[in-house]
């Protein structure tokens, strides 16, 4: 998963099944390759391991976060990647955000919890925009582009059966409820937007998503200064780079129109999103 390599471990057969299923688009290196990051999802030891089995994250071989139900394996391994791309990645800026491409030009879209953010990501990626990343984006200092993973995208709750009717045909594992962020499911990403994983995108537009239930869609300005505060507090490590990293929100934010996006009909906000993009090709 480009810019990263992960190395994997586990002796849970389901979480081996769902990685073969939605990482088949992704290269699996030699076994002798370096790799940024040595992960491993495995039963808990002891009676755990017959008795209401746990599953537990290890990083670099040591144990990390607590155990959870071995249904949550394949959710605790995204989760569990996240934190590592996010605490020790500083090569890049690193901000909580989706980022979607479309003809070169990319659109963030920060946000918090409950906000749509992935529902809205996973609808346009069903309509032809390119996945960078559902979690987070990775903005390179020096020649102020984006990158992206192009990991599965993270649905939960409601945006599950939503985007099941909205893009039958994505692949999507199946529900595990009762995690901590609710019922959760991974979408497995289009082969596409694996394929192009080390083309970078420039930043065109930041726009924070809000859905409300059965409101038109509204895409209103937002100003420079709140994209900035948004984007440096959606940012893991702003504070780890110093001037570097307010000199690189600063880039980010004046390199992008700025807007607050309200919405509730996914076909509404696929034509505001495709409307962006006519009007910046066309000038």
């Amino acid at each position: 998963m480009f810019p990263f390599v992960v190395r994997v471990r586990s002796d849970i057969s389901e979480l081996a099944e769902d990685i073969g299923r939605i990482y088949q688009d992704f290269t699996v290196l030699d076994s002798n390759c370096f790799s940024d990051f040595h992960v491993e999802v495995s039963y808990e030891r002891g009676v755990r391991r017959w008795f209401r089995p746990l599953a537990r994250f290890y990083f670099d071989g040591r144990p990390s976060f607590i155990p959870l139900p071995v249904d949550q394996a394949f959710p605790m391994l995204e989760w569990g990647i996240n934190w590592c791309v996010a605490a020790h990645s500083h090569s890049f800026l690193i901000v909580h955000a989706a980022v979607i491409e479309r003809q070169g030009v990319a659109v963030v879209m920060p946000a918090p919890p409950g906000s749509g953010k992935s529902t809205l990501c996973a609808a346009l990626i069903g309509r032809g925009w390119r996945l960078l990343s559902d979690e987070l984006a990775l903005y390179d200092f020096e020649t102020k582009q984006l990158y992206g993973m192009a990991r599965p995208v993270s649905l939960k709750n409601q945006s599950i059966p939503i985007i099941q009717a909205h893009t039958p045909a994505a692949e999507i594992t199946s529900p595990v409820p009762d995690t901590t962020k609710g019922t959760v499911a991974l979408l497995r990403p289009p082969s596409e937007s694996v394929q192009q994983v080390k083309i970078p995108a420039r930043p065109a537009w930041i726009i924070l998503p809000h859905y409300q239930v059965d409101a038109d869609a509204l895409l209103e300005p937002l100003s420079k200064g709140k994209a900035f505060m948004l984007i440096a507090e959606q940012s893991f490590n702003y504070n780890v780079h110093g001037r570097e990293g307010f000199e690189a929100v600063g880039d980010l934010v004046d390199s992008c129109e700025c807007f607050q996006f309200t919405y509730s009909r996914l076909s509404d906000a696929e034509r505001v999103f495709d409307d962006l993009l006519a009007r910046r090709i066309n000038g």
